[in-house]
């Protein structure tokens, strides 16, 4: 009968020991999960702002080119032509 109550002793212990882990396997996934949610919103706003600094980049060497600088001439002519095939569209639309 002792080494049934042995067994018991040490099957209580196991078990205590793998609840134990499992608290502490759950608290570290619930951390990992957290540092992820911040990474992934660190991540997007870091996207953002290299969007916008492209669009800035892009409208500075637009308006270099405009204003008289002979690396983007054709660059220009090109935007320039772009929008007034888009404005003359639009008015086609507007006296339909």
């Amino acid at each position: 009968m002792s080494e049934l109550v042995k067994i018991v002793d040490s099957l209580e212990n196991k078990v205590s020991k793998l609840l134990h882990k499992l608290e502490l396997l759950q608290q570290t996934n619930a951390k990992l999960q957290n540092e992820l949610i911040a990474t992934r919103n660190n991540k997007d706003s870091s996207q953002k702002l290299v969007s916008e600094w492209e669009e800035k980049y892009n409208s500075l060497k637009l308006a270099n080119s405009m204003l008289g600088s002979n690396t983007n001439k054709t660059e220009a002519k090109l935007k320039i032509n772009t929008l007034i095939r888009e404005l003359d569209h639009c008015i086609t639309q507007l006296a339909e």
